[in-house]
């Protein structure tokens, strides 16, 4: 077990962690308009992390021990190809979901 105090700090000192990075953003920043160039990069931020989640889930799933399997291969083949065919996100994850649970109703 792990002691209290220890664990305490643990959770008081990451939401103090928390809530600065995000009073960054809205108490200090949050009512002037930020630089263009800023703007720019944050267009990208869901691009940049939702791949970052999804990757381990379709590498390494947990459902199959770790190991690659063809149903969320080809989910994912289906997905990016349809994001980029159609360049239309919940179009593209709904053709993913439908080829993941196709793929493993199929494959087993």
């Amino acid at each position: 077990m792990i002691d209290p105090v220890a664990l305490w700090t643990v959770i008081i000192l990451l939401g103090l962690g928390s809530f600065g990075l995000r009073f960054v953003f809205t108490g200090l920043v949050g009512d002037r308009p930020l630089p263009a160039w800023v703007l720019r990069h944050l267009r990208y931020t869901a691009v940049a992390v939702l791949p970052g989640l999804v990757a381990p889930l379709v590498v390494w799933p947990e459902a199959t021990g770790g190991q690659l399997d063809a149903p969320r291969l080809a989910a994912a083949l289906v997905t990016l190809a349809a994001g980029l065919w159609t360049r239309n996100v919940v179009l593209s994850i709904c053709l993913g979901a439908a080829a993941l649970y196709g793929g493993l109703y199929l494959l087993g």
